[in-house]
């Protein structure tokens, strides 16, 4: 990408100023200020042609009285930019070929025993972790007794129900606990599970994976998302053929095939 640091960028005539593309820069987050500035003066540019194309389609919508810049490309780029449907055969293509996108949720049930111990705290951390290691081993035994070892030692209110923690499903607990406790096989966990609170001895009674759901349940989500997919494509193309129709200096666009409008 290529933007001249001391040159204004002219759109069809229409000059942009640098002070306009450093105002502009505030809403567009990248890893170096040069991209940054990049960024903001594509958007002005996409801008500026928008509400050129706008003009020249006559197309202008008002809101309380007052021209609505939005309203108005939303309704140019709806009357400009064709949007085929998704097909039935299209979404079915779509879902056969992707079939692990289309589970239901993964649950699992589990128990556990909190030793807490504070993540900044060392020593309270190599003591939990000790403990935590002779309970495993006197579970690894039996574990009929892991209600009573709950009741005696957990740090969580699990405790007062055996140390349930019913059913699980991902996004429901920390993702530390989460992404060790879904990789277990039913029965005693014997190395505890340390997260931010402490250390933990997890008993897994039942996981369940997440099966495969019919094709008719996600149908409508498939069709939005390729419907998604196919917009963006189209709003891609209209802008660089409005591109390619202007007359633009003070930027190079050679890496506008990436240009996107919300």
């Amino acid at each position: 990408m290529h933007l001249g640091e001391n040159n204004d960028i002219s759109v069809n005539d229409w000059l942009i100023s640098q002070e306009d593309i450093s105002n502009e820069m505030q809403y567009h987050q990248a890893e170096t200020p040069e991209a940054a500035r990049y960024a903001a003066a594509e958007s002005l540019v996409i801008r500026e042609l928008l509400k050129q194309r706008a003009g020249e389609a006559e197309i202008s919508i008002q809101t309380e009285g007052k021209y609505d810049e939005e309203a108005t490309f939303s309704a140019l780029i709806e009357a400009e930019v064709q949007v085929p449907e998704s097909s039935d055969e299209e979404c079915k293509r779509y879902f056969d070929n992707n079939p692990q996108r289309f589970c239901s949720a993964a649950i699992i049930e589990a128990r556990h025993i909190l030793l807490a111990a504070p993540a900044h705290d060392i020593d309270a951390r190599v003591i939990a972790k000790k403990t935590a290691l002779a309970l495993i081993r006197k579970l690894a035994v039996s574990t009929d007794s892991f209600a009573d070892l709950a009741e005696e030692h957990s740090a969580c209110p699990s405790k007062k129900t055996g140390g349930s923690l019913g059913q699980l499903s991902k996004g429901s607990t920390v993702e530390e606990f989460e992404r060790q406790v879904f990789a277990l096989q039913p029965g005693l966990c014997h190395t505890p599970i340390e997260t931010r609170y402490g250390f933990h001895i997890v008993i897994v009674d039942r996981n369940a994976a997440g099966q495969p759901l019919p094709f008719e349940l996600v149908k409508d989500e498939i069709s939005s998302y390729l419907q998604h997919q196919v917009k963006q494509r189209a709003l891609r193309n209209y802008l660089q053929r409005l591109m390619a129709e202007a007359s633009i200096s003070g930027i190079d666009l050679d890496q506008a095939k990436s240009a996107h409008i919300q």
